[in-house]
């Protein structure tokens, strides 16, 4: 059964109106008669009290570091969490080498979404992870994206001519989807002629930010930050085939600091069920 936070400031004005209507709940009748003001206030003010345990004990807040491609699904699943388990979500966002440095620096997350799986495995084999707890949420896919409508082609040709002075990828050595994009363009070749005009973001974000603010023509962003429903939001873009990469396998684990956390567990449980799945592969992700 799934429990919902109750807002105490709506209980307390029904039971004033009760109080003042003369309608007034059992547990502030002594008797047959009516309370004094004064024994109805602690009444009223215990009762609240103990809806407010009450729910608490129900609802809990989970502490979560996403990868940043993930930005826009995990906003869209966290409605839907907070609505159907009562658990508040709190994310924070980063390149997966940065968030791994924080969670080893003492970072407070209880539940950890990667961009790869190698991160997480490594943590799970450093001890900092609850054992059985790691799983594939989603399969990225990379895409190199201009917001200008025609500007990149279906099939990428783009990157071989010489009508832009900038492109636009993530730190490859703290962002997998930067490295992904490093090894598209060894298979095609264009490592070398491609150097001069690479500008790195620290993360995924920051890459997509560079394109989309014209500082670069057109980079390797996550699908998920331009697409929606099986459509691109804006601008043209060249979904780049999976063989020229290694597999974006993104995998999540609940971290130490979540062992004992039940919105932890239920946020997990929850991203393997089938309303995250619907709205995970609406960003382009494959399961």
């Amino acid at each position: 059964m799934a429990f919902r936070k109750v807002e105490h400031r709506y209980i307390f004005r029904y039971i004033a109106k009760r109080l003042q209507s003369g309608g007034v709940p059992s547990i502030f009748r002594s008797g047959c008669m009516l309370a004094s003001p004064l024994k109805n206030l602690v009444k009223l003010t215990a009762f609240v009290a103990a809806i407010a345990s009450a729910t608490s004990a129900l609802a809990d807040e989970v502490q979560v570091a996403v990868a940043a491609n993930f930005t826009a699904p995990i906003q869209a699943i966290a409605k839907d969490f907070e609505r159907d388990t009562g658990h508040k979500l709190v994310a924070a966002f980063g390149a997966t080498g940065q968030i791994y440095t924080q969670i080893k620096n003492g970072a407070p997350f209880e539940v950890f979404l990667s961009a790869d799986d190698t991160t997480p495995a490594k943590l799970e084999q450093e001890g900092d992870t609850v054992k059985g707890s790691r799983f594939t949420y989603a399969v990225g896919t990379l895409a190199l994206w201009s917001p200008k409508d025609g500007y990149v082609d279906d099939q990428g040709n783009v990157l071989k001519g010489n009508q832009y002075e900038h492109l636009s990828i993530a730190n490859p050595k703290t962002a997998p989807y930067g490295l992904a994009a490093t090894q598209v363009l060894s298979k095609l070749g264009l490592t070398d002629t491609t150097k001069a005009k690479i500008v790195e973001g620290q993360s995924i974000t920051q890459a997509y930010q560079f394109v989309s603010t014209g500082n670069a023509e057109l980079g390797f962003v996550a699908l998920s930050q331009i697409y929606k429903d099986g459509k691109l939001t804006s601008g043209s873009a060249w979904i780049v085939p999976a063989a020229l990469h290694d597999p974006i396998k993104q995998d999540a684990v609940i971290l130490n600091k979540g062992k004992d956390s039940a919105a932890a567990k239920a946020l997990v449980d929850y991203l393997k069920g089938p309303q995250a799945a619907a709205i995970i592969k609406s960003f382009g992700y494959q399961l």
